[in-house]
């Protein structure tokens, strides 16, 4: 069955509080995906943000981003007063988020709305902490822990409670029980307001595309509770990192510095963690995007505490024995393998046992001839087409940079003669090639160029700071998008 959907982050949507969240404006664009006849929202990982503000680089693999919690909500509960919420700084850019204006504003107001909750009789929370138990208590132990020492990483912690001895854990329970119970609390918030948010769009026939990193953070409240998933040492700290070999765009490679799997434990545990984080996964989305994907086939380690990448080498990832043990346990789940970049034979022999689509980006099919995979003459049905995804520029801000040499192979190829209708011209090629699906970013509807990239990889600042301006889709723009949905037959 053809189909389409917009991309567009929850930080990205337009709100009065300094970043997107699940409030109305949310509750708005799922009405606009409705009235252009979209069938899917993509948006970028839910996970809680440290240092850099990357979704994914996130401090847990379970829990939620506070920042995403609706401020409305809480004042019409009576937990929070608008005064309150209008008097902290948010920052005054509407395009912009400002994360260390809304770091710091976010959690002293959310206190305020803890100390008037009335947890004890709260029979939702109560069952909310019973049945994510699992991950809840560790993450919320980690966190207050973490807070309480200047925000360090659990690797610099003391000895006792870095090695997670049981003296120390309970002393850290006892001595930091309010804090804990907060950081229950706010997930309890979260979850509560995403499951609301997720069953009207799904209710109005749209389904969430979420995504989930391979990699967890080394600094994250997973490592530091079940360290025997990942290659560490005795003492707690890595062996060996992830990232990506040097190549003709980086003659260092990428150091990630992410803690690498210890396949050999996960598969005696028959890939429990894994099943359970997937599982956890399509309780959140409709679809899951695992990014990473050549990841499981074979994975780049680097011996940690080098300076960059270049004494990496390639291993051998689980394969399909991951996958069989996720059949086996949950079913069929709709999963999108992003099968970016340099491509094994075995990494596409992964895909084809899995049945998983792959994924198709525009930006990426016209710099060398007529055999790029990337070109939808060359596409299968089984794939998701997109213009662009969050790693890259904007369609226009793409346009506009690439070589008169490769803009001219772009305007043969899509039999374009005016420049400034490029964009459309490249969004319908997507939306009628055969692969079933077809994803386009919200920028690149709306025309923007590079001001309002998402991320350039490998970089640090300036990163998951786009947000939409309220009414910037047009009434023309969204007449446009139905109309081209309904024409090519997604």
């Amino acid at each position: 069955m053809r189909k389409s959907g917009i991309l567009m982050p929850i930080s990205s949507l337009p709100s009065k509080y300094g970043i997107g969240a699940f409030s109305k404006e949310a509750y708005d664009f799922v009405d606009l995906l409705k009235e252009t006849n979209q069938s899917l929202w993509q948006i970028l990982p839910l996970g809680p943000t440290s240092y850099g503000d990357s979704p994914y680089q996130s401090i847990s693999t379970f829990a939620g981003n506070l920042y995403f919690i609706d401020l409305e909500e809480l004042i019409e509960e009576g937990l929070l007063t608008e005064k309150e919420c209008t008097s902290c700084d948010w920052g005054d850019n509407e395009n912009y988020i400002d994360y260390g204006k809304i770091y710091s504003s976010r959690f002293k107001i959310l206190r305020q709305a803890y100390k008037r909750s009335n947890l004890e009789n709260d029979t939702d929370y109560i069952k909310f902490c019973k049945e994510n138990e699992y991950w809840l208590k560790d993450y919320a132990l980690y966190i207050a822990i973490k807070n309480s020492n200047e925000s360090k990483s659990w690797t610099n912690w003391d000895e006792d409670i870095r090695l997670r001895k049981v003296e120390a854990i309970n002393f850290y329970e006892e001595s930091l029980k309010e804090d804990i119970e907060f950081y229950k609390y706010t997930q309890y918030l979260f979850f509560k307001q995403w499951n609301k948010l997720k069953a009207y769009a799904n209710e109005n026939g749209i389904s969430i595309v979420g995504d989930i990193p391979i990699y967890v953070s080394l600094d994250s409240a997973d490592s530091w509770s079940n360290p025997e998933l990942f290659q560490l040492d005795k003492d707690g700290y890595p062996t060996a990192v992830a990232g990506c070999p040097p190549d003709y765009f980086s003659e260092d490679g990428q150091l990630w510095g992410n803690p690498l799997y210890n396949w050999e434990y996960n598969k005696e545990s028959n890939y429990e963690w894994w099943i359970k984080r997937i599982e956890n996964a399509f309780k959140l989305y409709d679809v899951v995007r695992i990014d990473h994907f050549r990841g499981f086939d074979e994975y780049y380690s680097i011996p940690y505490g080098d300076k960059d990448a270049k004494k990496g080498c390639w291993k051998k990832g689980p394969g399909m024995d991951l996958f069989n043990a996720i059949k086996e346990s949950l079913g069929e789940v709709n999963i999108i393998a992003e099968d970016l970049g340099t491509l094994t034979d075995s990494v596409h022999q992964l895909l084809k046992d899995t049945n998983y689509p792959g994924m198709k980006v525009l930006q990426f099919a016209f710099d060398t001839d007529g055999d790029n995979e990337y070109l939808p003459h060359n596409y299968e049905r089984n794939y998701i087409v997109y213009t662009g995804t969050h790693d890259n520029q904007t369609l226009c801000g793409w346009y506009e940079s690439i070589d008169d040499s490769i803009k001219e192979v772009v305007n043969t190829y899509i039999n374009n003669t005016d420049e400034s209708e490029a964009r459309w011209d490249l969004i319908c090629l997507a939306m009628r090639s055969i692969a079933d699906t077809c994803i386009i970013p919200v920028q690149d509807y709306l025309g923007l160029d590079s001001e309002a990239r998402i991320n350039t990889p490998s970089t640090l600042g300036n990163n998951w700071t786009w947000r939409m301006s309220k009414g910037s889709l047009s009434k023309d723009i969204i007449e446009k998008i139905r109309m081209l949905t309904k024409l090519y037959g997604r």
